[in-house]
């Protein structure tokens, strides 16, 4: 290791440990001012308009961002902007939340004064608790003394992590008090790989079911796998359950006499399955565990009721695997 390499990690270490203490900080400062932002944007009929300049304009984004995807809707709002015609998106019923380390930033007067005229609430954030902005806000949360990790005090650092921090603490309070589920979040992020990975099983199972009952003859069987394009069929008894399964494995085992036999005879019993409601990750894990490239999707109230089937190719095409 040269000695450029540790002088870096050393500072990358030094940055990295103070802005962690900061965060320590923030944890400890926070109390009423917070529970009463998550009020207030709860009480909220609109959206969450959130605002900042700068290094705070690009945090600001984010945290809309996050709260929009967690059931809470918001929308940022350029300061600059906002002066030139885009007031006009932040009306009654919405709630801004405004970022600013100083307090003092000359481009948010206009959008804190339109707030103040049209009695919108709003949540202030800075680092000096005398500021403009704390002093016009109607909740102000006040972010604990902790020093830029630049060591000059200039560039926002630990300041903007703390205001990430407090955003995600904000949206994940508002979404733990609305209930929101998995299901809720894969509605708003149906693309990508984080939506593949919120797929359930009944998003990508097929109906179109082989099956054959367990008296029938193996050359039914046959069929049955040849017409379904899936290597398998499920075996079934007199109720319609499914019992088993016969795959190319089973069809390899039973070679001698095979067209002479019956499907019960060759099949794999307690074949491995998923309910419909499963992600289908979870059924993509089931699949390499047990080396299998199919699923039967079964009826949970019943264990056996066979309402689909569901391959690994389909996993893969979904972007799952």
């Amino acid at each position: 290791m040269t000695s450029s390499t540790t002088d870096f990690l050393t500072t990358a270490r030094r940055v990295v440990t103070q802005e962690a203490a900061a965060l320590t900080l923030l944890s400890a400062s926070l109390g009423d001012t917070f529970a009463q932002a998550v009020d207030l944007i709860l009480a909220a009929k609109g959206r969450v308009i959130v605002c900042g300049m700068g290094k705070s304009g690009h945090i600001a984004r984010k945290i809309a961002s996050t709260l929009a995807s967690t059931g809470t809707p918001a929308q940022f709002v350029h300061p600059a902007e906002a002066s030139h015609g885009d007031l006009g998106m932040v009306t009654e019923g919405d709630v801004a939340l405004v970022l600013s380390k100083s307090g003092e930033t000359p481009e948010l007067a206009d959008i804190i004064a339109h707030t103040r005229r049209f009695n919108i609430p709003l949540i202030g954030v800075a680092s000096r608790a005398g500021s403009s902005l704390m002093r016009q806000c109607d909740v102000a949360i006040l972010l604990p003394e902790a020093p830029e990790a630049c060591g000059t005090g200039i560039v926002p650092t630990t300041s903007t992590t703390m205001t990430l921090a407090l955003g995600d603490a904000l949206a994940i309070a508002l979404m733990e008090h609305r209930a929101f589920t998995p299901e809720h979040f894969r509605m708003f992020h149906p693309g990508g790989k984080l939506g593949a990975k919120l797929l359930k099983v009944r998003d990508l199972m097929h109906t179109n079911l082989p099956l054959t009952r367990d008296t029938s003859p193996m050359s039914e069987a046959l069929l049955s796998i040849s017409r379904s394009g899936f290597g398998v069929t499920g075996i079934t008894d007199a109720t319609g359950g499914l019992i088993g399964i016969v795959t190319d494995g089973d069809l390899r085992r039973h070679m001698d006499g095979l067209l002479g036999m019956t499907a019960g005879a060759v099949m794999t019993r307690a074949p491995r399955t998923v309910p419909p409601d499963a992600l289908a990750e979870k059924a993509l894990a089931v699949m390499n565990d047990h080396k299998i490239t199919c699923l039967f999707v079964v009826d949970p109230t019943t264990g056996n009721g066979a309402l689909g089937i569901l391959h690994i190719h389909d996993l893969l095409r979904a972007g799952v695997a």
